[in-house]
């Protein structure tokens, strides 16, 4: 029987977390899992034409689903509102956080230039999969406002949390808690997010391999 390309897809940026984690979201650490799946050789190309940008994609979209089934199954049922995305927002980070440094790899690629709209695309995703979970059904002009809110803050968190080395990320929820507690109040949490986001994105592209490069071709007098 032969298998659901979308569960192949699924089974190889699984097994590639490892890999990424030296060689970084590429086509190496993609054939490397490939090869520890028993794939044919070009399989990794043909389940991800686009590459690396494409394979994450798929996983953010993967753990944006994980997220909803693990809430259905685990998450609170009723009760605060704020207590409901604190569990979701702390389960979808929990889960990863033997693979932080394929995540911490996966943010310096979307925070490249030319990946900035799937940046952005894949951060409404992640935060309209975090209301569906807590169970936001709304249809009216709050739907954009909760997700954008929330996109701001779940990357202020993704970002604290890459760099948190507190015992089973304890600074982290304390952080986010923080940041919850500003929920009702959307224009200074706007502003504390999205500053966090720009201090955090800024951040990243400064270490990033491919603004090094850049500065090392202007210092040899190229563009």
């Amino acid at each position: 029987m032969q298998i659901d390309p979308s569960a192949k897809r699924d089974d190889l940026v699984l097994a590639a977390l490892p890999h990424i984690a030296f060689d970084g979201w590429s086509d190496v650490a993609l054939s490397e899992a490939a090869r520890d799946l028993d794939y044919p050789p070009r399989e990794a190309l043909r389940l991800f034409p686009g590459g690396a940008s494409d394979a994450l994609a798929h996983f953010v979209a993967l753990a944006d689903k994980m997220l909803i089934d693990d809430f259905a199954l685990q998450g609170p049922r009723g009760g605060k509102l704020d207590e409901r995305v604190f569990v979701a927002v702390k389960m979808r980070l929990d889960r990863w956080s033997a693979h932080r440094e394929a995540i911490r790899r996966g943010v310096a690629l979307l925070a490249l230039p030319q990946n900035l709209p799937l940046a952005a695309t894949l951060g409404w995703g992640t935060s309209d999969a975090l209301w569906r979970a807590v169970g936001d059904k709304s249809h009216d002009l709050t739907w954009a406002t909760k997700r954008g809110s929330l996109a701001a803050l779940y990357s202020a968190t993704l970002f604290f949390w890459l760099d948190d080395s507190s015992e089973d990320s304890i600074e982290t929820w304390a952080f986010l808690r923080r940041r919850l507690l500003d929920m009702g109040k959307l224009p200074r949490l706007r502003h504390r997010v999205e500053t966090a986001v720009r201090r955090g994105l800024a951040s990243f592209q400064r270490k990033s391999p491919w603004n090094r490069n850049r500065l090392h071709r202007r210092a040899a007098g190229g563009l």
